[in-house]
């Protein structure tokens, strides 16, 4: 073939090929990368791959040692001022051999944590090389290990999430099976695992929960200590939330599911069993006073963040430094006892007995708790602690939720009218709700009070349920739902449906959660999640911690700026139902609540300081929830009463003379700039019909509010609130007629403008029942 001919070849996209009718050599970059090149460069990888673990499997040793048993340390609790809450330690173990394990504790952990370890090499390759390609690509820790590895990890390593460890981890686990028998790993795993309640080792967990020594568990109990492996301290049914009951339950049913599957436990015998009764935490008497609530829940959120950062609680050695403020705190204690306590005396009235308060106050700035009420104390047997139990009704606090909602989502009423302070609701009792997801819901009023038209603003000073209610429906009931989780509120939690009895805070809540939900109002929108964890360390090494305050904007400044601002008039109106709360030295913005049959009273307000949210609840025999009637002597017990009382003392000496006196408010949505129209002074008979549509149509268009900075806010005296006036309340018979309330408050005097009689707050459900959370 001569030149000519390779040329035309070439242009023609034919390889031209020499005089003996051969290819021509591929030159440059690609003669590197020919099928048998690559081919080679594959083998090659592998080669090099398997002589690197080779190498290292020669190299690695199992360790005479464990280094966990080495640097076994305890972990200390302590305020920033140096006192100690609490230190965990000296390691609670007591070792056991193979032969004193019984088979239903074998059983239930190798069913709950590797049902094949019998059978297994010892290590999980696709599970390790999952964990370390998570770990390369920044995605985590994930599960996979098997006992062996855990044993390993938790005997002669760390708990740090780095390649080498992953690594080292399953030579050592390859090695162990060599020199170990399977009943030796599985004594040591159980011998050095972690149970929760300062519990390392299975007996030592067996005395914690049950009392008992690990020979003489059941079934249903092994499988119960089996199912705590996985998340110690959230899985404990009696100090635990409701959340981590369930799963603790759910996991203890997997386990013995499981036992069912590899035929250790029959079909017949699993259908009899019923979960086992957990024993209390034995008292320790260095958690005196709020020290043991305190406590728990410091170590519930310390076990999360070390988790995180790749560590393990139980392995000792950390200084958590709490973010409590001893002044705060002394000042909480001695308010609940000076305002409710000393008030209440069990041996004339019964339902003294019931009264359970709890309290929660945080830094908006830092998100940092500087001070929680739990409960009577550990040492006396009260181990529920009330600031984080999540089983009450909050009531009207949810209010300011679907308003936030309303001006974050700039919503319209069903005649199209933007929503505002000024927007024009019907206010009287029994107003049939309109609009998608109504369902025919009527709420009444307390004492059912009829207000007629009544401004948004005017709405939430007297805590008017129609109002809120349409408002919710108007702006979408998921997106309410929605607003209230995203500031706080936990969306898991009981009877949190989208319905329109949301309106009337129908769910069960946490004051911890209530306080993550106002403090992002009082943040001018940017989230706040509570801790009570200033920092945690390590042999002096920091371990970074999750942002607990603005990591996020939740709402708009300008919404949440302008709930502030209504919130306001709350306190400061003479219409409001907290105006007992009002404050010389600083602003307050709030909100009442008391759910039905008053079995929960709640105060919920913020300067521009601090956020505190104060609840009284009723618990009756067995945790039983039951009405607050007559408690303290009082007919009622509303969210003015005792929580507003215990807010006000607390707040007044909590914030000293160095308060903030104004909030810092830039909003387009503040104050109502319009007089409602003169409200009912009367309720209507009751066979009279209420009107079926809203008069909101009626009314002028509402008016914007103007930009607010700083509302105007009438000032009085700390603590003085204007001349109260009897009402009778709906159950029992009227009182006489008590002078103005003072700072006494023993009894508090009933209070038709937010007292025990106050329309604020009974919680009531005519025409639809709360549907469960979907």
């Amino acid at each position: 073939m001569g030149r000519a001919e390779e040329r035309r070849a070439q242009k023609k996209g034919s390889p031209a090929r020499s005089a003996r009718g051969k290819k021509p050599k591929k030159a440059g970059i690609r003669r590197f990368f020919t099928w048998k090149k690559l081919l080679a460069y594959f083998f090659g990888l592998i080669a090099l791959g398997v002589g690197a673990f080779v190498a290292l499997y020669i190299y690695v040793d199992v360790p005479k040692d464990g280094k966990y048993a080495a640097r076994a340390q305890a972990t200390v609790y302590k305020l920033e001022d140096g006192t100690v809450i609490k230190r965990d330690g000296a390691f609670n173990r007591e070792e056991v051999t193979f032969s004193k394990i019984p088979k239903t504790v074998q059983n239930a952990v190798v069913a709950a944590e590797n049902k094949d370890f019998w059978d297994d090499s010892g290590v999980d390759l696709m599970g390790t090389s999952r964990g370390i390609l998570n770990t390369v690509m920044g995605r985590g820790k994930q599960g996979g290990s098997t006992i062996t590895q855990q044993y390993v990890k938790n005997y002669y390593l760390d708990q740090r999430q780095t390649i080498s460890r992953k690594v080292t981890e399953l030579i050592i686990s390859l090695k162990l099976k060599n020199e170990m028998s399977k009943e030796e790993i599985l004594a040591g795993y159980l011998n050095t695992s972690y149970f929760g309640r300062n519990a390392y080792g299975i007996q030592a967990a067996s005395n914690a929960y049950f009392h008992k020594d690990v020979g003489k568990l059941n079934t249903e109990e092994a499988a119960y200590l089996a199912a705590l492996l996985q998340a110690p301290s959230q899985y404990d049914v009696v100090t635990g939330t409701d959340t981590g009951k369930k799963m603790a339950k759910e996991r203890w049913a997997y386990v013995l599911d499981k036992e069912v599957e590899k035929g250790w436990l029959s079909k017949a015998d699993r259908r009899k069993m019923n979960f086992p009764k957990v024993g209390k935490v034995k008292p320790d008497a260095s958690l005196k006073g709020q020290n043991g609530y305190i406590y728990e829940l410091a170590k519930v959120q310390a076990e999360e963040a070390i988790k995180q950062s790749g560590g393990n609680i139980g392995g000792g050695g950390y200084t958590i430094t709490l973010s409590i403020d001893r002044k705060r705190q002394a000042a909480l204690e001695k308010a609940v006892d000076s305002e409710l306590w000393s008030n209440l005396d069990p041996q004339t009235r019964k339902v003294d007995k019931a009264v359970q308060p709890g309290a929660v106050s945080v830094d908006p700035k830092t998100g940092k708790i500087v001070a929680m009420y739990g409960g009577k104390g550990q040492l006396q047997n009260r181990w529920t602690n009330n600031a984080t139990r999540e089983d009450y009704q909050p009531g009207s606090t949810f209010k300011p939720f679907i308003y936030a909602s309303a001006l974050s989502n700039e919503s319209k009423t069903q005649d199209g009218k933007p929503i505002n302070a000024n927007t024009i609701y019907n206010g009287d009792s029994e107003h049939q709700i309109t609009g998608p997801g109504a369902n025919g819901y009527a709420p009444e009023n307390e004492d059912k009070t009829s207000y007629g038209p009544v401004s948004v603003e005017f709405g939430m000073q007297k805590s008017i349920n129609p109002v809120f209610a349409q408002m919710a429906v108007d702006v979408g009931l998921e997106k309410v739902k929605d607003t209230a989780v995203g500031l706080g509120m936990n969306g898991k939690a009981s009877d949190f449906g989208a319905h329109p009895a949301m309106a009337l805070g129908s769910m069960a809540q946490s004051p911890l959660h209530m306080a993550a939900a106002y403090a992002t109002l009082n943040n001018h929108g940017k989230k706040v999640t509570p801790s009570i964890i200033k920092s945690i360390s390590r042999n002096g090494t920091d371990i970074d911690l999750p942002k607990s305050s603005g990591s996020e904007e939740v709402i708009s400044r300008d919404a949440a700026d302008g709930v502030t601002a209504v919130l306001q008039s709350v306190v400061e109106s003479d219409d409001g139902t907290a105006k007992k709360v009002r404050n010389s030295r600083f602003e307050v913005a709030g909100k009442t609540g008391t759910s039905e049959e008053d079995k929960s009273a709640w105060f919920t307000a913020y300067t521009p300081d601090l956020t505190t949210v104060v609840a009284v609840y009723g618990e009756g025999d067995g945790g039983k929830h039951v009405p607050l009637y007559g408690a303290g002597g009082n007919s009622r017990i509303g969210g003015s009463s005792y929580p507003a009382d215990i807010w006000a003392a607390y707040m007044d000496e909590a914030l000293g003379d160095d308060a903030t006196a104004k909030f810092d408010l830039e909003t387009d949505n503040g104050a109502a700039t319009q007089a409602p129209p003169p409200p009912a002074t009367t309720a209507p008979p009751a066979t009279t019909q209420p009107p079926s549509t809203p008069p909101a149509t009626t009314p002028p268009p509402a008016t914007t509010p103007p930009a607010t900075k700083t509302p105007p806010a009438t000032k009085t005296p700390p603590h003085t609130p204007p001349p109260t006036h009897t009402q009778k309340p709906p159950k029992p018979p009227k009182p006489p007629t008590d002078p103005p309330a003072t700072n006494t408050r023993k009894p508090n005097p009933p209070d038709t403008n937010g007292g025990p009689n106050g329309n604020d707050d009974g919680l009531h459900l005519n025409g639809l029942s709360p549907s469960p959370s979907p």
